[in-house]
């Protein structure tokens, strides 16, 4: 039998160096574990939190999330990264994580739960809509660096 999974934020450089790997697979742009570590630190600094599933140390799952205010949502939870280890998907976590995460954003005081996908993401779309969340309009991006994600 397994182990419980565990939720649980990341702070600490190694818990940040540990779940690089499994970020990387949502985010293959990410050079390094060290300026990874050093990114989540800088926006963490700006209210972010690294929402990990975990298995014993081991990282599963990740959601990153910022607490954010607007005109639109009022006070609301933006989810920037969810990701479940290629080999662990289809198996429940992602919508564990998910839940997680909306979780804090109910205990945030929050009116709303937003999150952002690629157009080119029916199979995110369908799990995303499964869920609960619903789509009201589309995101719109310039990048202004050479090599930028977009």
């Amino acid at each position: 039998m397994h182990a419980p999974i565990e939720f649980r934020h990341l702070e600490s450089r190694q818990d940040l160096l540990a779940a690089f790997p499994v970020m990387k697979e949502l985010r293959p742009h990410l050079d390094s574990a060290p300026a990874f570590a050093s990114q989540v630190r800088r926006q963490h600094a700006q209210g972010y939190r690294l929402l990990a599933a975990c298995r014993h140390d081991a990282v599963l799952g990740l959601a990153g999330y910022r607490l954010q205010e607007n005109l639109i949502y009022g006070r609301f939870v933006y989810v920037d990264d969810l990701v479940v280890s290629a080999a662990l998907q289809r198996g429940g976590l992602g919508a564990q994580l998910l839940e997680a995460a909306r979780a804090q954003a109910v205990a945030l005081g929050c009116a709303h739960f937003v999150l952002d996908t690629g157009l080119h993401m029916a199979l995110a779309q369908r799990f995303y809509f499964r869920q609960g969340l619903l789509a009201r309009g589309l995101h719109f991006v310039a990048p202004l660096a050479p090599g930028a994600p977009s």
